[in-house]
C-alpha cells in the first residue's frame, strides 16, 4: 500500500493533501557504507522514501551483499531489516516495488562491498489549506447573486408555416 492510496479521512476533512515526488538515488559501497535519509523539519509535511530497485553496479565482486534498512515500526520502535541479498552470479538486481519507509530511514551495507545502487522516489506530503471564506465575506458574494439576476426569459413565439 502506498501513501496516495492510503489518504487519512483526518487530512481529508481538513483540505486536501499535496503528494511531491523526486527521484532518489545512492550509492553504497566499503568507502561509504551507508547514508540516513531525513526529510525536513517543517511543520505538516511528511516525508516517505519510497524504494524501487536495488542493483550491483560495475566491478562488483563474487560475494553476497546484503543491504538493509532501518526504521521505525508502527510501535515507534527502530528497526532493522534486511532487504536485499545480492550477487553477480545469482541475484544482481532485486525490485522491491514501492517499498515506501517513513523518514528517518537509514540504508546500510550489511556485508559485502559493493557497489551497490538504492534508487526510488522522495515522497513529501503536505495539507493544503484553503482560505476561510466565512463571515462578511459570505455575506457579500450572496448579495451580489441576488443583484445579478437575471430577468425571466420568455418563451419564443412560434412562426407560421404557409
Amino acid at each position: 500500500m502506498n501513501f496516495a492510496d492510503s489518504e487519512s479521512s483526518e487530512t481529508q476533512a481538513k483540505g486536501e493533501s499535496k503528494l511531491e515526488s523526486f527521484l532518489f538515488s545512492y550509492e553504497l559501497s566499503s568507502k561509504v557504507p551507508f547514508y540516513t535519509f531525513q526529510g525536513d523539519e517543517e511543520e505538516d509535511v511528511e516525508h516517505f522514501l519510497e524504494l524501487r530497485t536495488i542493483c550491483l553496479g560495475e566491478g562488483a565482486k563474487e560475494e553476497s551483499n546484503v543491504v538493509e534498512v532501518t526504521a521505525m515500526n508502527h510501535l515507534g520502535k527502530t528497526t532493522s531489516v534486511p532487504i536485499a541479498n545480492l550477487h553477480v552470479k545469482c541475484l544482481p538486481m532485486v525490485s522491491l516495488g514501492e517499498f515506501e519507509l517513513k523518514a528517518p530511514v537509514t540504508i546500510r551495507l550489511k556485508t559485502g562491498t559493493g557497489p551497490v545502487f538504492v534508487s526510488g522516489l522522495h515522497l513529501i506530503a503536505s495539507e493544503v489549506e484553503y482560505p476561510d471564506l466565512s463571515g462578511e465575506e459570505d455575506d457579500e458574494e450572496e448579495e451580489e447573486e441576488e443583484e445579478e439576476e437575471l430577468p425571466a426569459v420568455k418563451p419564443a413565439k412560434k412562426k407560421k408555416n404557409h
